[in-house]
């Protein structure tokens, strides 16, 4: 069955690719602003080969890594905190829902305002988007922890931390870790539209750079880099969760299947 699903996916990007080559062949659309998928590739080789390049991915892998680590970490803390605390859920509820719908992009000019085009001015457009994804899971699964799990817990003497550790977190870290996923994948859509925009060091500055002087082809070439870059994010995340949720019923039925 994998190796059926690999073929087909295989099938599916070699279909793509040969429709990428001829759309512009066959004058669809002008060659200067869609380039055919052998040009891209060409560009695509040169930037491998360009120190620049690999310096502009490792700022934009620092701001991801870095930005998403602050996130999920307060995230966690401050999403345990307000569920355990009596009424400090109700009483934050509103913030939340007020604060979480806020587009991170409309944060731009008020990170340019305080940071420049600094490192940043990035962290925070991150830092902003993930951390609701991590927050709201956290609290559904701290909601959902059984009540008479967490009653016996009390029964047998069992101290706060002691019912965090064994009835509370058990219970949450699948929602936490849907929650790191789906932060893992903002945050890089994030750090690289915060250097598209703010100009601060990464790819998405060399994108806008590319774009600024016609260089098409690079253009395209580093945009296939993002995508790359947001599948192995995906594919790692995955990874992750599996490997930590090995024990759950969800990760168990699907390694069955």
């Amino acid at each position: 069955m994998r190796l059926q699903n690999a073929a087909l996916g295989a099938a599916g990007l070699a279909a793509f690719l040969a429709l990428g080559e001829a759309v512009p062949r066959l004058g669809l659309v002008k060659e200067e602003y869609f380039p055919p998928t052998s040009r891209i590739a060409s560009a695509f080789a040169d930037e491998l080969s360009d120190g620049a390049f690999w310096t502009a991915l490792g700022d934009t892998l620092a701001g991801w890594a870095l930005g998403l680590a602050i996130a999920v970490s307060a995230g966690i803390v401050i999403g345990v905190i307000v569920s355990v605390v009596p009424y400090l859920r109700e009483a934050t509820a509103s913030t939340i829902e007020f604060l979480r719908p806020i587009p991170s992009v409309a944060l731009i000019p008020l990170a340019v305002l305080l940071y420049g085009s600094e490192l940043r001015s990035v962290l925070l457009l991150v830092v902003y988007a993930s951390f609701w994804q991590v927050l709201i899971q956290t609290l559904y699964g701290v909601q959902d922890v059984d009540p008479v799990a967490e009653e016996t817990a009390r029964s047998y003497g069992l101290g706060t931390w002691a019912r965090i550790r064994h009835v509370l977190w058990p219970t949450a870290l699948p929602y936490v870790m849907t929650g790191v996923r789906l932060a893992a994948a903002v945050a890089l859509i994030l750090a690289i539209t915060g250097e598209l925009v703010i100009g601060a060091p990464g790819l998405g500055a060399r994108i806008a750079v590319a774009q600024n002087s016609q260089a098409v082809p690079e253009m395209y070439a580093l945009i296939v880099v993002t995508g790359l870059l947001g599948l192995l994010i995906n594919v790692g995340a995955r990874t992750v969760e599996r490997r930590s949720l090995a024990w759950h019923q969800s990760v168990r039925g699907e390694v069955a299947v």
